[in-house]
């Protein structure tokens, strides 16, 4: 079972920065972080670094899915939020697996990856933080272009990995890398695809669906709008 919200309790660990404590007990030691693919002509701690960061915002992608797909009111974009939610989580297994086979700590949360993880909360508050405030087709909307944006970086993540390996020597930490690319990036090319397409179809929808304003529909003709958007 992959690891969502790494805490203490987990086992997660960092690196003490200059205004960050961290607990001597989960604190990365500097000769872990220099033993990390020692010898294998890559720069051991950034990569390590790095796929703590990617493994992040994979684990914040699964919490915003799981959020998202609890509040649409469109059963259509719920189905692929679950769908993707699930992918997601499987993403977040494959990552943990990879960092554990080349000898590092999944529980391992680089500087970066904190960075990542402020951010990806903030998404996340963006989808429903001003809930009350917008009408529920904003609203879907919102949390479309959250899903959009965190697919975005993890779009870039995987392309990013994908041309690394290429430049890797043949051996074992290259097939570890290309099956872990093999399994998750056209994964997530589809989901990129996705959600900028579907941002595009709601936007075209709402805009040449009349002029009715929606301040002057009901709750429950909006739900029944949103439910009907793509039928």
């Amino acid at each position: 079972m992959p690891t969502l919200t790494p805490t203490v309790a987990t086992g997660a660990r960092s690196k003490p920065q200059e205004m960050t404590y961290v607990d001597p007990a989960g604190t990365m030691m500097p000769n872990e972080d220099e033993a990390f693919l020692a010898n294998t002509g890559l720069n051991g701690p950034f990569v390590a670094d790095l796929l703590s960061d990617m493994l992040t915002h994979e684990r914040c992608g699964a919490q915003l899915y799981r959020s998202v797909s609890q509040r649409t009111n469109n059963p259509v974009l719920r189905e692929r939020y679950d769908h993707f939610g699930n992918e997601t989580v499987e993403h977040v297994e494959i990552l943990e697996g990879l960092i554990a086979g080349l000898g590092g700590d999944p529980g391992y949360i680089s500087p970066a990856a904190r960075v990542t993880e402020k951010a990806g909360i903030g998404l996340l508050e963006s989808t429903f933080l001003l809930a009350g405030s917008v009408d529920l087709m904003t609203q879907e909307l919102v949390m479309l272009d959250a899903v959009l944006l965190a697919e975005a970086k993890d779009h870039a993540n995987w392309s990013c990995l994908a041309g690394m390996v290429d430049d890797l020597p043949a051996g074992d930490v290259r097939d570890a890398f290309l099956a872990a690319v093999d399994e998750i990036e056209v994964q997530e090319d589809e989901h990129f695809r996705w959600a900028q397409d579907m941002r595009c179809r709601m936007i075209s929808l709402q805009a040449t669906s009349g002029p009715t304003s929606s301040l002057a529909l009901t709750a429950d003709e909006m739900v029944a709008r949103i439910k009907g958007l793509f039928d």
